[in-house]
């Protein structure tokens, strides 16, 4: 891997399609029907993935694309809990092992699917999980690191969904994306800057973790504070040196939402589409409904694995 992530190019997209087929599903983009919105705001519903995130894009197009030989001693990852939970579901139609460093403020439900589906767990300190993440390994860790974030195929299997929005809704104004390590929002603006450049493409995120938002007011990667919460699949200390010069061209800006604004849109979608959105999915529609937009927007939804008691918390109008 090179040192600097670059953007998928259109033929290693077109590529990541095809091996994705049967694979991940094309997901539906539906209008929200929200009766008071200003704009009309769209919803890109990876939720309905067979793991319930976008993450069977990322980490399925790696497999795919990699060598059986690389694949012999198994595989492993680091996860807030969605990267895991795909890796635990294709490694095992594979047949070969998984391990799962996940922190210790990791989900409940997250990690009982990645049990449920065979893969090892080892949950870490926050710190010594985001050392895994910065170096792409973990100490005395046998089998191939599963980089779901700046590997290249990883990308380029994110890039699908941008595709997928573009032939969907040709007319679309603004692309909201949350950003966690920026692997989904950069392979999305892969996919549109070839063919719509015009397009807005913001990152999401909320207030209680703002490593990109911080990054783009100082100019430079800059440490965050990580407040625990119910969103837990986005967020970290500072956005990768990795991303960051392409995740600065790639995208147009971004915008933060409260928790009281995410508990929010996990509630409006639950009661007008009947979706439900983890927290972190959430932050899309969190911020477009901030947003001023002379077209339709859309948000994508990147994940629906929430924690029941989470949810219920919010359907009885609270804030876990």
């Amino acid at each position: 891997m090179s040192l600097l992530v670059e953007a998928a190019a259109m033929d290693d997209i077109k590529a990541a399609e095809s091996r994705l087929a049967g694979l991940a599903l094309r997901t539906p983009l539906i209008r929200l029907n929200h009766p008071d919105t200003a704009v009309n705001i769209y919803l890109k519903l990876e939720n309905l993935q067979p793991v319930g995130a976008f993450k069977i894009r990322s980490i399925g197009n790696i497999l795919k694309s990699s060598r059986a030989e690389e694949l012999h001693h198994g595989v492993y990852t680091a996860s807030s809990g969605n990267s895991g939970y795909a890796l635990a579901l294709l490694s095992r139609r594979l047949g070969i092992p998984a391990t799962v460093y996940l922190p210790e403020t990791a989900p409940e439900g997250k990690c009982a699917s990645i049990r449920w589906m065979g893969a090892k767990i080892n949950k870490v300190p926050y710190a010594d999980w985001w050392d895994i993440i910065c170096n792409h390994s973990a100490d005395g860790e046998p089998g191939l690191y599963i980089d779901a974030v700046c590997h290249p195929a990883a990308i380029a299997g994110n890039a699908t969904i941008g595709l997928e929005i573009v032939q969907d809704l040709p007319d679309v104004d603004t692309v909201v994306v949350p950003f966690g390590g920026g692997g989904v929002a950069c392979g999305i603006a892969s996919a549109i800057r070839e063919l719509k450049p015009g397009i807005r493409i913001l990152a999401a995120e909320s207030e209680m973790s703002t490593p990109f938002t911080s990054a783009l007011e100082a100019g430079r990667i800059v440490q965050v504070e990580n407040r625990p919460s119910f969103i837990s699949g986005i967020g970290g200390s500072s956005v990768l040196p990795e991303m960051w010069p392409l995740a600065q061209r790639m995208l147009d800006g971004s915008v933060v939402s409260s928790l009281a604004a995410v508990a929010d849109a996990v509630r409006i979608m639950f009661q007008y589409n009947h979706v439900v959105a983890e927290g972190a999915g959430a932050t899309a529609l969190a911020g477009a409904l901030s947003l001023d937009a002379s077209g339709p927007i859309v948000c994508v939804i990147t994940g629906g694995n929430i924690d029941a008691a989470h949810m219920i918390a919010i359907l009885q109008g609270g804030i876990p």
